[in-house]
């Protein structure tokens, strides 16, 4: 029992040992730790320092450098606006000192005008004081001449003029009569001369128009097909062409007549574009008609261009070329007017160049003299004066005007272009083959049936057919009924009867017809 209290209290003393020496132990260790700790913090805080140092040296620098390039740049700002203003200084003074001389030499000047003028006015004075005491001194001297000869002025200058008249008398008609003579002589040579250029240096053709057209038929089976069923095709056509239309027995070919050359060109496209299409019926030929006028109005534009371009003559107003292009389709005894036309201005050039004149203008007073032929088809009064009329409208040059008068011996020609004209045209005209005067008189009788007709109200389209022996004349439905058709044709038949002579007896058929269009759609 001793023994183990003994050895309980020997335990008991060891564990107390223990722990104390333990709780030794673990104070020195956390002294120990705290200096190891201490030691690391200031380590870091020293580190901490040194970063912040070197963080201050780079703000520091950054500044340095910064207020350094700040200076540089102010330093070159500054350079250049002093070397501106400098260079503003120096203009603004270049410019003064200029100014100022200026100023002072229009000071100058206005002082030399003063004094040149002041100098003009004491010579004009002196001048007029000069011519007075002349005026004076020459009374006096005739006064003393009129009591010496007993004459007065009057009386004396007759007297002298009178002994140089008859004393010239004699040498003057003998010089007169010589240059007479000899201008005479010169001028034949020189007409005949200019004639024999202009006629050797052009040679046109023979420029006969026809009054019918042929269009050849692939087969006689489309004569029926143009007829149509009861007739409806051939009567469209007619009505719409303005042309008659001859289908007879002749193989291969049908024949369209017209004393109006362009009404007839645009029929014999319109009946051959049919033939190449097939389709033969009322509104196709319509279709076609208004397609192939269309065609007719461009072709004939683009001719005068090309005219007008070969002539030299640009530029022209476009309706003036168009005009020009239209003569195609007009003829004057039989002479196509623009083969007439080109032949007067190219003679008239020719002769006008040879005389001395300007060949340009000549030409375009010869392409235009007879230009109112191509209106005289729509608008009443003689081609002289549609032709002036329409060259005034789009200021033509007065030598153009005049030729146009004087070409037919309304005017005197006033220029040596209008002379030229003159002479070309009647050159153009009178060669052998130019004209038929037997067509020109059956186109002047058609065209005034045709005016007769058109001039009555509510008329639409007149066509002269079967060589003038027939009038178609279309009337407005809206305007005309069917009563009023028969006393109209009865007035076209009177009025023909008194003013116009023809063989035989002309047919009026007044035609009037309704149509009602709408679309289904």
């Amino acid at each position: 029992m001793t023994e183990l209290l003994i050895g309980g209290a020997a335990a008991t003393v060891s564990g107390v040992a223990a722990f104390f020496i333990t709780r030794k132990v673990d104070a020195s260790k956390y002294e120990i730790y705290v200096e190891q700790a201490r030691a690391k913090a200031k380590a870091i805080e020293h580190e901490a320092e040194v970063v912040l140092q070197n963080a201050k040296l780079k703000v520091a620098e950054a500044e340095l450098e910064a207020k350094q390039k700040y200076e540089e740049e102010l330093k070159r700002v500054n350079s250049e606006f002093n070397a501106r203003l400098a260079q503003l200084e120096k203009r603004e003074e270049s410019l003064s000192y200029r100014l100022e001389n200026e100023l002072k030499q229009v000071a100058e000047e206005k002082e030399e005008l003063k004094r040149s003028k002041a100098e003009l006015e004491a010579v004009r004075r002196q001048i007029e004081t000069l011519r007075r005491e002349y005026e004076e001194k020459r009374k006096e001297a005739l006064k003393v001449l009129e009591r010496a000869s007993g004459l007065t002025r009057q009386e004396a200058r007759d007297l002298v003029l009178k002994e140089a008249e008859e004393d010239a008398r004699g040498e003057i008609a003998h010089i007169v009569r010589k240059y007479e003579a000899e201008a005479k002589i010169e001028a034949k040579r020189k007409a005949n001369y200019i004639l024999a250029q202009a006629t050797t240096r052009y040679a046109g053709e023979f420029a006969a128009e026809r009054l019918i057209n042929v269009v050849h038929l692939p087969d006689d089976e489309l004569k029926g097909r143009i007829i149509g069923k009861e007739g409806r095709n051939i009567k469209t056509l007619e009505m719409l062409l303005g042309v008659d239309i001859i289908i007879d027995d002749t193989p291969g070919a049908i024949i369209l007549s017209s004393f109006n050359l362009y009404r007839r060109a645009i029929a014999t496209r319109t009946i051959e574009l049919l033939i190449e299409d097939g389709r033969i019926q009322p509104a196709r030929i319509e279709e076609i008609y208004e397609k192939v006028t269309e065609e007719f109005e461009q072709r004939v534009l683009e001719e005068g261009e090309q005219i007008v371009v070969d002539l030299g003559l640009s530029p022209m107003h476009p309706e003036l070329t168009k005009l020009i292009g239209r003569l195609r389709y007009r003829a004057s005894y039989g002479q196509n007017a623009l083969g007439h036309s080109l032949e007067v201005a190219y003679l008239a050039g020719i002769m006008a160049a040879e005389m001395g004149g300007d060949e340009v203008l000549a030409k375009r007073a010869g392409i235009l003299h007879d230009i109112g032929k191509a209106l005289t088809h729509e608008y009443a009064g003689s081609h002289v004066d549609l032709g002036v009329e329409v060259c005034k409208r789009y200021k033509e040059p007065p030598v153009v005007i005049n030729a146009i008068y004087a070409h037919h011996g309304h005017e005197e020609p006033e220029t040596i272009e209008s002379a030229a004209v003159c002479a070309a045209d009647t050159l153009s005209a009178a060669r052998p083959g130019a004209r038929r005067e037997v067509l020109e008189s059956f186109l002047k009788r058609v065209k005034e049936i045709e005016e007769i007709a058109t001039a009555k109200p509510g008329v639409h389209h007149a066509y002269a057919i079967n060589a003038g022996r027939e009038v178609r004349v279309i009337v407005n439905a809206s305007l005309i009924n069917d009563d009023e058709a028969i006393l109209l044709s009865k007035e076209i038949s009177e009025e023909i009867e008194k003013s116009v002579q023809y063989p035989g007896e002309i047919k009026v058929n007044v035609i009037r017809e309704t149509r009602a269009i709408n679309y289904a759609r």
